[in-house]
């Protein structure tokens, strides 16, 4: 059998860290026309993971780790929405990805611009498997006696309800066609929960239950839903927190490092492919060792 194609089997451990402030086919199909089944026990594709053919919407994928991800799916065939706040970055970052990929302005916390960004995604590709909710917010760093409302709400609107309603937005559709992958972005501190970041931490916790409950609602509809909970990568959302709390968070870390975009990007991948058949409602550690449950 042919060896697949190195870029699909690496984890990228010696790309260079991207740095990040959140975190090829064209489809041809109508919306609902087709449906892509997992792959049979025991057949044979030329790629690990193949995604040709369909269409993955990335959020916060103008750079860091969304981008690293975008790129990722991209390289294993997927036509890829680039969704960002920041539409200029995302339409730079889709130029680059090439293969099709196409920019969507997205601002996560207003629920008429996640419709849009939905339907935007179906209308240009014609169907949509793939949704990864990855943009982000850190938040201020400071003990809870010291967050205001807005902080609170602010990183609260970025993490949690963001991803609540691209979920609700994506899954009619994918509901209606019997396939669909979803992979959330959560963190080590929504497990284990960091000090100084009460919002962060809160906002993964709920990500990490949002995903196991949906997941089971879609279990029997070719639906698998999941998460990854990185630790501490190295992107421009540490550029929010203060030195002391970057150093708390790699001490915790047995190989006493950061994690670097491209890693995640490459659980993220496995999860969004049809070879995740029979894996859904899990969150998926990308921790250097530190998760401990």
């Amino acid at each position: 059998m042919k060896k697949p194609p190195e870029s699909l089997l690496s984890v990228y451990s010696n790309s260079e860290n991207a740095i990040d402030r959140h975190g090829k086919a064209a489809l041809s199909a109508k919306p609902g026309s087709r449906r892509i089944s997992p792959r049979p026990v025991g057949a044979r594709e030329k790629r690990m993971f193949e995604l040709t053919g369909q269409t993955a919407l990335v959020t916060g994928a103008a750079t860091g780790i969304g981008e690293a991800i975008a790129r990722r799916l991209t390289e294993a065939g997927a036509r890829v929405a680039v969704a960002d706040i920041d539409l200029e970055a995302a339409e730079v970052a889709a130029k680059r990805l090439g293969a099709g990929a196409f920019a969507v302005r997205l601002d996560v916390t207003k629920t008429d611009q996640v419709t849009a960004a939905i339907e935007k995604a179906i209308a240009t590709a014609g169907s949509l498997e793939i949704l990864v909710n990855n943009a982000g917010l850190a938040g201020k760093a400071a003990p809870i006696w010291e967050q205001s409302d807005e902080d609170w709400h602010q990183v609260l609107g970025v993490n949690i309800h963001g991803p609540f309603y691209l979920c609700r937005a994506v899954l009619p559709h994918m509901r209606a066609q019997g396939y669909g992958r979803i992979v959330n972005v959560a963190s080590i501190a929504g497990k284990e929960g960091n000090p100084n970041m009460v919002a962060y931490s809160a906002s993964k916790a709920a990500i990490i239950g949002l995903t196991k409950s949906i997941a089971k609602e879609v279990a029997t509809e070719g639906i698998c839903i999941n998460a990854v909970a990185p630790a501490v990568i190295r992107t421009k959302i540490l550029d929010q927190l203060t030195q002391a709390q970057v150093e708390y968070m790699i001490q915790k870390i047995p190989m006493r490092r950061t994690g670097n975009a491209e890693e995640v990007a490459a659980v993220v991948h496995f999860l969004a492919s049809r070879d995740c058949s029979f894996v859904t409602g899990q969150c998926y550690d990308v921790s250097g060792g530190r998760g401990t449950y």
